[in-house]
């Protein structure tokens, strides 16, 4: 049932992610969806762990409501600065 909850928030742009920049590579990674703020600030540690032991620098990590397109995006991909979100509804942060 969470899995279904989960989902439809996601539909609609209201899911939380956990959004890791790193500036070497230059790449944003969006992990999620959590039905909460919380839930995605508790995994957060372990997502920028793993990202760190493959030798990435310059970690920012972003908790925000979002409908990522795709969940890396990555400057050799040829799509950092494509707009790789969808836009949340008017009003919605």
């Amino acid at each position: 049932m969470k899995e279904f909850l989960i989902s439809l928030l996601n539909v609609f742009g209201l899911a939380w992610w956990v959004e890791v920049k790193t500036s070497t590579p230059r790449c944003i990674y969006y992990f999620g969806p959590f039905m909460t703020a919380s839930e995605a600030e508790s995994a957060k540690a372990g997502y920028v762990e793993d990202i760190e032991s493959e030798g990435a620098q310059g970690i920012n990590v972003l908790i925000q409501r979002c409908k990522p397109i795709d969940l890396t995006v990555a400057e050799d991909l040829g799509k950092i600065g494509d707009g790789g979100l969808w836009p949340v509804l008017s009003g919605q942060s």
